[in-house]
């Protein structure tokens, strides 16, 4: 089996199992153990981009994750994000309807 087939593999397995943290670590693991090259091998067979991959060496460099402690609280993304309800933009919708 190639690199890119035991790759896409492994990412298969995993994807859904893993949190974006985690699995930006397991990418740049994969990268780092395939050398020169392994950058563009993983993001070629997982899809995901080598800005991610980079950020995922960056962190492993670092040895402190990216993101606060957020994971130990169960959540990734800091609280707040996204689209807010359309009630709390528009406090008349409801009355509308």
């Amino acid at each position: 089996m190639s690199d890119m087939a035991t790759i896409e593999s492994k990412y298969r397995d995993l994807s859904s199992r893993l949190d974006e943290a985690t699995l930006r670590a397991w990418a740049a693991t994969e990268a780092r153990s395939l050398g020169h090259g392994g950058i563009s091998l993983v993001a070629k067979a997982t899809g995901l981009s080598r800005t991610t991959i980079h950020a995922g060496l960056s962190e492993l460099k670092a040895a402190t994750p990216s993101l606060d402690g957020r994971c130990k609280r169960g959540r990734v993304r800091a609280a707040g994000g996204g689209r807010k309800k359309a009630d709390r933009q528009d406090p008349l919708l409801a009355q509308r309807y």
